[in-house]
């Protein structure tokens, strides 16, 4: 078997970026300007959305976002359990208390009825999550926050492309907030986006990006107290040529993850991920589910060793130091069982067959020696 290491993620980069950046340095306009202006553009039609504002990260997309909303302190805001620390954070970070909700164990997503559970007399706004790429049920949901009059901040930093009966991710409701790390679908090194169809928030969100500064005749006027959350030029640059790219890696990824599923289902005690009519999932990550029987730590240290990269699927933020409690861990028991069975494997556009075949070998031979 060959000794070359299998990397977790590998961003599609290549002529096109660099040729991108070669622009912009020789434009001498290396902060926001006209190129984030047309990628902003370009992800907002890919969303469906009528404005998209970036931003430096994604959780500065979900922070800007709660502030432009008026959440803040005495507020409550339900997040699912099972994500990534920075959508919580974001809450605590705008003076709010994230509430956590639990998640379906088979999707890993958080359905209207977990979010509604969590919901307290002091809840302002949800926050859903949809993990991975795969879309949460989003239309049942807004129906949820239509009903309870609350904001709906989606977490769609995994989604850019991503579906669900034809309606993309971002497209919902309030907001959508999207990432551009470097192990996402396309990458501008590190970024986000806000995408909204409300125009006079769309203005809000832009204003506090800035510093809080309103565009006057000769210069700036500051009417609130913002924040530098901008994105420059040069990793706009970036995007735009990553997303020439986007359908081709979005097809390229869902082909490799059916391929690999094929292989890795036949295996004893590891559940391949979900997949339903109507929706298209982006695959960011490649995450199976292993049974309680399986020590979940010692299978990733199997594969690391075998040089196939592997880590956990993502955190159970209700486990973690900062926020845990004695009760939650019980009280949300899909969201716990995620966070300490769930496990990712490789999965980006340049894999091949045989890297696909070696993860499924190398993945079998470590379950089986716990058998």
């Amino acid at each position: 078997m060959s000794n070359e290491r299998i990397r977790l993620a590998d961003p599609a980069l290549g002529d096109a970026e660099l040729a991108a950046i070669d622009g912009v340095l020789r434009s001498g306009y290396l902060t926001q300007g006209p190129v984030v202006a047309a990628f902003e553009r370009r992800v907002a039609d890919e969303v469906g959305a009528d404005f998209a504002v970036a931003t430096s990260s994604c959780t500065t997309a979900l922070h800007l976002a709660l502030h432009a909303l008026g959440v803040g302190p005495g507020d409550d805001v339900v997040v699912p359990a099972f994500t990534f620390p920075a959508t919580a954070n974001a809450v605590r970070q705008a003076g709010a208390e994230p509430r956590f909700a639990d998640v379906d164990p088979a999707t890993f997503a958080s359905g209207a009825d977990h979010l509604k559970a969590a919901v307290t007399v002091n809840t302002r706004a949800i926050m859903p999550v949809d993990p991975f790429g795969y879309p949460a049920p989003m239309s049942d949901i807004v129906a949820l926050a239509d009903e309870m009059g609350l904001f709906v901040i989606e977490d769609a930093a995994c989604a850019l492309g991503a579906r669900r009966d034809g309606k993309a991710c971002g497209s919902y409701r309030d907001v959508g907030c999207f990432s551009f790390h470097p192990r996402k679908v396309i990458t501008t090194g590190e970024g986000g986006m806000v995408t909204t169809n409300d125009e006079a928030l769309a203005h809000r969100l832009r204003q506090l990006s800035r510093h809080g500064a309103e565009v006057a005749d000769r210069w700036p006027t500051f009417t609130a107290a913002g924040f530098n959350y901008r994105l420059s030029d040069i990793h706009g640059a970036v995007g735009l040529a990553q997303m020439d790219k986007l359908d081709q890696m979005l097809a390229s990824r869902r082909r490799l993850a059916g391929q690999l599923s094929a292989m890795v289902q036949r295996i004893d005690g590891v559940r391949t991920p979900v997949t339903e009519p109507g929706v298209e999932e982006t695959f960011q990550s490649y995450v199976v589910f292993l049974d309680d029987s399986l020590d979940r730590d010692r299978v990733v240290d199997e594969l690391r060793a075998a040089g196939v990269e592997a880590t956990l699927g993502t955190y159970g933020v209700h486990l973690e130091p900062f926020y845990a409690r004695p009760e939650l861990a019980d009280a949300l028991p899909g969201a716990t069982a995620a966070a300490r069975q769930t496990l990712t494997l490789p999965m980006h556009t340049r894999l091949r067959s045989t890297d696909l075949e070696r993860i499924a070998a190398t993945l079998e031979q470590a379950v089986k020696e716990q058998s």
